[in-house]
């Protein structure tokens, strides 16, 4: 008799907690029954590009469905992926409507975590890399879409030899455990290739290893070019503090990166992108939409940018279609 006094108090423990968990996850207003929506955030590492797509990202999703009809949960890895999975198992258990993943990291750990939550990706340079899969007419085919931020490699190569006509060699750095960091850099190298430059590539795993990297590359070439790489785009003052004395010229994959460490850059605006990405998770939420049949987003333009402080420090003069970036 008490054992089964124990079941049935058991039993009604677990459905009470079963639906206090889901209606943490999926609630609606008492007054209207309007469901309120909610979003988990995992980005990848702090840095001025990815917070300004998760900005752009807020900004859309209250634009379209209302503040007050979501909950957005935002977290960061801090570059650590024993912390992305914990954030995404997170987002999972708790059945969230739609995660965002900002960066490849963070969305390769989404997309292994769960095949039924949409998720919505942005700040990734190819996602067939990403992924590991072969898009159809740019659409992933799975639970995933976003927007990307892949700019023409080919334009950015050719910006060297236009900002430094008689230049020979060039070094690129890059973070080895970034996918799509390698991707720019196969693309770039063979690029500069074509162009009659020699090409030096160097990787590090950790950013304890970039100062010495950093040294290596500046000794041994006339410039350097940085990719859309998010370790790198975290430690720009370790690579300005080598760079820079030596009057070697960085050329960056993007403005915050140029910002930091660079002389030019063709970038996109990382605020741009993620509001679309959030205008598409609307789409989804709000239209039913699925993430598998929408094609993924690209940036609508690319500016030539330079850093007027690094450029006048090195003596270097670029055309008038530069525009300075902006100060902070």
């Amino acid at each position: 008799m008490k054992k089964s006094l124990k079941a049935i108090i058991a039993i009604c423990l677990v459905v009470v907690l079963a639906g206090t968990i889901f209606a943490a996850c999926s609630t609606q207003k008492p007054e209207t029954g309007e469901k309120i929506y909610t979003i988990g955030i995992c980005q990848w590492v702090e840095h001025p590009a990815l917070d300004a797509a998760q900005q752009g990202f807020v900004a859309a999703i209250y634009d379209k469905i209302g503040q007050e009809n979501v909950k957005i949960d935002p977290q960061n890895a801090q570059e650590d992926s024993g912390n992305c999975t914990t954030i995404i198992n997170q987002f999972v258990s708790k059945g969230v409507d739609l995660m965002l993943a900002i960066a490849t990291p963070a969305l390769q750990t989404a997309s292994s975590a769960t095949d039924q939550i949409p998720i919505v990706a942005t700040a990734i340079t190819e996602y067939g890399v990403a992924l590991n899969r072969t898009l159809d007419e740019g659409k992933t085919g799975i639970n995933v879409t976003g927007t990307s931020d892949l700019p023409p490699l080919d334009q950015q190569a050719a910006m060297i030899p236009e900002v430094l006509d008689d230049i020979r060699t060039v070094g690129i750095i890059y973070c080895s455990r970034e996918d799509n960091s390698q991707y720019q850099v196969d693309e770039v190298s063979k690029y500069l290739k074509e162009m009659g430059i020699e090409v030096n590539v160097y990787s590090f795993a950790e950013s304890t290893e970039l100062q010495a990297i950093t040294q290596k590359a500046v000794a041994e070439n006339e410039a350097l070019y940085i990719p859309t790489d998010n370790a790198a785009a975290k430690a720009t003052d370790i690579i300005d503090a080598v760079a820079r004395p030596a009057k070697c010229p960085v050329f960056a994959g993007e403005e915050g990166i140029c910002r930091g460490c660079g002389i030019v850059t063709l970038s996109i605006n990382y605020y741009d992108i993620g509001y679309k990405a959030g205008q598409m998770a609307a789409e989804i939420l709000l239209e039913g939409k699925d993430p598998a049949a929408m094609p993924i987003e690209y940036a609508p333009k690319f500016t030539k940018e330079y850093n007027p402080e690094i450029c006048a420090e090195l003596g270097i003069e670029v055309s008038e279609e530069y525009v300075a970036i902006p100060a902070e």
